[in-house]
Parts: C-alpha cells; structure tokens; sequence
C-alpha cells in the first residue's frame, strides 16, 4: 500500500511513520528497506479481501497517474467498499494485476467495479515464463477479422483462456518484451467458439489518453468500438450459419462456446 491515513491526511511511508488503513481502519506499519519499495503493510489482515500486497511493477504502473488518483475507495449502493488501484475522474478504475487470481474473485470484481464505473484491467504478462511463448504463437495463427485492427487467435494459452470471458477490457502488458512489433496488446471482451480477439495498442497512448479529460473515452467510441461492432456483426454471421448447417443435418453438433 502505498499511502496511509494520518490525522486524515494521505502520506506515504517513512521510517518510523504511523498512519491506519483508509479502508479498514487499522493500524499499518512503514516497511522502509533498501531493497523493496517503500510501503505500508497491515498489522493484521485488511477488511479489504482483494487488495494483495504490491510489486514494483505494480507501484511503477500506479505512478503513471497522479497521486490523488491512486488507491481510492470506491463504493457501491449497498455500501460495500474497495480500494481501486487508480480511479480517473472520468469514472475509469484501473486495477494492475500481477498475481494469480481465482475466476470468481475476477467476476466479482467485474460486476462489483462496472455498476456505476468502468473497469480495465493491466495483466503482468511476464509473471509465467510460458505466456510469452504461448501468446507469441497464437498470434503466429492469428487470422483478420473484417476490422483490420483486429487480430482473431485461438485462445489456447493458459494466459487467454483465464482472460477472454471477461466483460471489461483487459490490456496485456510483456514490459519490454516485444511480440510483433508490440509490447502491450489489448484484449477485447467478446470471445467465440474458444477464439479471442486482440489488438495492438501503444502503451504511451493508452497512458495519455487516461490522464486526459475524455480522450479515453474518444479513443474508445473512434478506434475499439467501431471495430468491435463488426466483429459482433460477423460473429452473428457465423452463428446464423452455424444455425443454418444444424437445421438442415440435426445430427450435426452445436457450435459449442
């Protein structure tokens, strides 16, 4: 945790610092060495169940954005609360995810953060060896769509099968791994019959635009959007075909997603 609450101020750790937790309330303690990133640790566990304790990668994305953007509690109408990794003005929350995490924890997370906001999701892509590989060959199969943005892969890797089924956008980042031509992909949320779909976008774009009153939003409604409308559109296609070929042979089995 990078700041803390002290005489209802927001400071970041120190040695010999005190401050609680903004959230739960509880006591931190300042963890300041020489090798891991000054941080707050809780004494006990934090109220907050999703919040995980931050890696550098984690810290160095967050300060991307101004402070007073980052670790806000975010509510929603029954009153429970959660901290966001950074929430724009313009309602974007934005978690950074670096660890493992259950399908479930993810779903919550979607439908709890996108009620009255929007979520986007920063994956770390380095955390398994195998993802760069794996990743690096679907796109090696990778086919066009009707949008030439968009790149249509088999979602076979251990990294796109946990990651195609969410209803929030989700944005792939190698660091300084580049995979044709690339180092940070998005990954749109719309999937079928076990293909995903993904787009190369530029890091420093999608930063900018975040930091910019609405441009996010614009890059959205003009690049992403646009595009992703006709590929529902040939999905549809496809699933009418796919209709078509099971009413004239029953015996045919249904396109499985």
């Amino acid at each position: 945790m990078k700041f803390a609450l002290f005489n209802d101020e927001r400071i970041e750790a120190t040695k010999g610092a005190k401050g609680v937790c903004p959230s739960c309330g509880s006591e931190l303690i300042a963890k300041c060495g020489e090798i891991v990133i000054h941080h707050w640790s809780h004494k006990k566990k934090c109220d907050d169940h999703w919040w995980e304790n931050e890696k550098e990668w984690h810290r160095n994305w967050k300060n991307k954005f101004p402070d007073e953007w980052q670790e806000i509690i975010h509510y929603d109408e029954s009153g429970e609360r959660h901290i966001a990794d950074v929430k724009t003005p313009d309602n974007w929350v934005i978690e950074f995810q670096h660890s493992a995490i259950k399908p479930e924890e993810r779903r919550s997370r979607n439908e709890f953060y996108n009620k009255n906001s929007q979520l986007i999701w920063v994956v770390d892509c380095r955390r398994r060896k195998t993802d760069v590989k794996q990743f690096t060959n679907e796109l090696f199969y990778s086919f066009g769509t009707s949008s030439p943005a968009i790149l249509e892969v088999y979602a076979d890797s251990r990294l796109l099968k946990e990651w195609k089924n969410s209803n929030s956008y989700v944005f792939l980042d190698f660091g300084d791994i580049e995979i044709d031509g690339t180092d940070f992909w998005c990954l749109c949320p719309i999937a079928y019959d076990g293909v995903a779909f993904v787009m190369q976008i530029s890091r420093r774009k999608f930063i900018d635009y975040l930091n910019n009153n609405n441009a996010f939003e614009k890059m959205f409604s003009q690049d992403i959007m646009k595009a992703l409308s006709k590929i529902k559109s040939h999905i549809a296609e496809l699933e009418t075909a796919a209709a078509r070929r099971a009413n004239s042979n029953p015996k045919l089995p249904p396109i499985i997603k």
